[in-house]
């Protein structure tokens, strides 16, 4: 939709957030509970105390939290973690790490998501007469298939089939609330789990009762996609929907509860804890754990549309979680995060693209997760324990941004104390996760996080040693050069990328590549510079006549959601300039120019490599190898920025990012020349 009216609320507004926002969140009731009882004998203090923290946790943390508080931060209308950390990183440089844990957990967390979501929608298959006799394996390549299609249709973009997200979205919502009324009679006494008290017992009295947050957490995995998608859909749309998703979600997980306090003194366990001979010693007449979502859908043929409609819900969610994963490493591309990865831009949708890599990344990674772990009730051990270091990660990025807007300390306090507190409670109660399966998501943001701080690092490393020097002092030498018909003319117009934010300098290598390695004479020398901002969709430049029609500078602001295409944005630089008749770009060489022919345009990219001239510290000297090995295997310098290879020259040169000292050579003479 375009920026014009996602903020006017409507039903197709409206809609369109049911489809993008809430298929995580959304799809929590089909393994939440499954999580909770697993293993555990079915008692009224467990039941009710764990559905009264699922109730107060969708409401301190995602509708407190996200809904009311979060969706505030909204960078010039975008959302997401790398847009907050885009509004406050100029407060201080060490911010930098939780947004980048944040960010790798997040894409972890894309990892995920599809899996468990897919799989517990599968697995309703079990509870059909027609099917009951489906083995696990064949679970597990149906998912396995639904996740290869998945990803093989990105590449086409969503946007045709994302119009039918909304209205399945919908109908998701009104089942899980039809399904949900239908069981609360089963035992009214369910609805006690409004009050808090319920909540506090189980974390207090109930044996173990503090872990049980582990499972609890797996409601609100999704709260961090209603700030992420937040410029795709506005703030109003979010809030007004949420107030139906919840509603929904609530009565949901009141029917499963109500339905649960009906099978008291029973044990449900996944098939590991039934394969566990000290876990059947204890329970004995321990029963195979099944789905309560499906257990408290009418059984018979709706179960056939039952499964139908919460697989469509997973892939919708799946999707979401995947699309996001896009945005999110764009952003960090820009931000000088993650190595440059080719984009493609599959439709004309705002906000829809593609990065071919990160597919290939993600496929990869919910196919491991769903080879390794099987079934959904192994998975929900893995489930949860990266996404809180990134809700930890955006309370401590959103409480800086309250300073920027000067809210008063107390507030900010107040704020921090209170969600790193249930945050940090949420993250030791998924530590319990850690041995049974968490400790592959936290290998999985690990690697992702290293990736990102190998990228920032080494960039903080070659800046330290980066020499500038003044362009005055090398203007009359350009010139000269410029006017010396002895030396062969290489380009008519000659552009260098520069990373230069002062106009006045430039990098010494390239005034030493177009002087000293071999005289680049040119009639026209170009310094081009990009200026990521704060602001996501600024796109603007200006231009500075160092020396009319001789030496030009120019400068291009663009917001970090913006491609840096500058192929194109400098040819249209070039034709507003001489629109404007600042500049003659015709041939200089006498019978092009008497007709008229446009001279030639040179990019010259300067591309380091690692000079073995060093003495670094051992820990940079891994970060810089790792550096050029992931740069290596990123997009070069010249297609990361969108340039035609065609006029295109690559020069190599050494970074010396730590000369050794002088070295204490002495001449020694034979007889004969003395």
């Amino acid at each position: 939709m375009g920026k014009h009216n996602i903020n006017k609320v409507s039903v197709a507004t409206l809609l369109i957030a049911l489809g993008i926002i809430y298929g995580d969140i959304g799809t929590s009731p089909l393994y939440v509970f499954n999580a909770v009882i697993n293993g555990r004998e079915i008692r009224e203090d467990l039941i009710l105390g764990s559905l009264s923290c699922i109730i107060w946790t969708l409401t301190l943390q995602t509708t407190v939290k996200y809904v009311i508080l979060t969706l505030r931060a909204d960078n010039r209308g975008e959302g997401g973690i790398f847009s907050l950390y885009a509004l406050v990183r100029r407060q201080k440089k060490w911010l930098v790490i939780p947004a980048m844990l944040g960010g790798a957990a997040l894409l972890a967390d894309g990892m995920i998501t599809p899996p468990i979501s897919v799989a517990s929608a599968i697995e309703g298959l079990k509870q059909v007469p027609a099917f009951h006799d489906i083995t696990q394996t064949t679970i597990v390549y149906i998912v396995v298939a639904i996740i290869a299609l998945l990803f093989f249709l990105q590449q086409f973009g969503t946007a045709s089939i994302g119009k039918l997200f909304g209205p399945m979205m919908f109908i998701w919502f009104v089942m899980l609330a039809a399904i949900g009324i239908s069981h609360i009679s089963d035992d009214l006494d369910i609805l006690k789990a409004f009050s808090p008290h319920y909540a506090i017992q189980l974390l207090t009295t109930y044996p173990k009762g503090f872990w049980i947050l582990g499972a609890v957490f797996l409601c609100t995995t999704g709260a961090e996609a209603l700030y992420s998608d937040l410029g795709h859909c506005g703030r109003d749309n979010i809030r007004i929907s949420w107030i139906f998703v919840k509603s929904t979600l609530i009565l949901n997980y009141l029917g499963q509860g109500a339905w649960l306090l009906t099978q008291k003194g029973k044990v449900f366990a996944n098939e590991d804890l039934l394969k566990k001979p000290e876990f059947l010693a204890q329970f004995p007449n321990a029963l195979e754990l099944k789905s309560t979502f499906y257990s408290i859908m009418p059984q018979g043929w709706f179960l056939y549309v039952g499964v139908a409609i919460a697989t469509m819900a997973a892939i919708i969610a799946s999707q979401a979680l995947i699309s996001g994963s896009f945005t999110l490493v764009s952003e960090a591309m820009r931000l000088n995060l993650w190595p440059k990865m080719k984009i493609n831009f599959p439709s004309e949708e705002r906000g829809q693209l593609f990065i071919p890599g990160i597919n290939v990344l993600l496929f990869l990674g919910c196919t491991g997760i769903t080879l390794y772990f099987q079934s959904s009730s192994n998975m929900e051990a893995a489930y949860g324990l990266a996404i809180t270091m990134c809700m930890i990660a955006t309370t401590i990025l959103f409480a800086n941004f309250l300073i920027t807007k000067r809210a008063a300390s107390f507030l900010i306090y107040l704020f921090l104390v209170v969600y790193l507190a249930i945050e940090f409670s949420f993250l030791f109660a998924n530590l319990d996760k850690f041995p049974h399966g968490g400790y592959v998501t936290l290998i999985v943001g690990g690697g992702l996080f290293a990736v990102m701080y190998i990228w920032f690092r080494s960039r903080k490393i070659k800046n330290r040693y980066v020499e500038f020097v003044r362009l005055e002092h090398y203007i009359p030498q350009i010139q000269e050069l410029s006017n010396d018909r002895t030396v062969p003319k290489y380009a008519t117009h000659l552009v260098y990328l520069t990373s230069a934010n002062n106009p006045k300098e430039i990098e010494h290598k390239i005034i030493y590549s177009i002087l000293n390695k071999k005289p680049k004479r040119a009639d026209i020398y170009w310094f081009v510079h990009v200026d990521t901002l704060d602001d996501p969709y600024t796109c603007e430049y200006s231009v500075d006549h160092i020396i009319p029609n001789d030496i030009i500078r120019v400068e291009f602001r663009l917001g970090f959601r913006m491609e840096p295409k500058i192929n194109l944005m400098f040819r249209k630089v070039v034709a507003d300039l001489v629109a404007n008749k600042e500049v003659n770009i015709t041939s200089r060489y006498e019978s092009l120019e008497r007709n008229n022919v446009v001279g030639d345009f040179q990019f010259i990219v300067m591309e380091k490599y690692l000079s073995q001239d060093n003495e670094l510290p051992y820990f940079e000297r891994i970060i810089m190898r790792m550096y050029f090995w992931l740069k290596e295997l990123s997009l070069s310098e010249e297609r990361g920025f969108g340039l035609d290879t065609a006029n295109v020259t690559i020069e190599k040169f050494p970074l010396i990012v730590s000369p050794v000292p002088d070295l204490k050579l002495k001449r020694v003479y034979n007889e004969e020349e003395v």
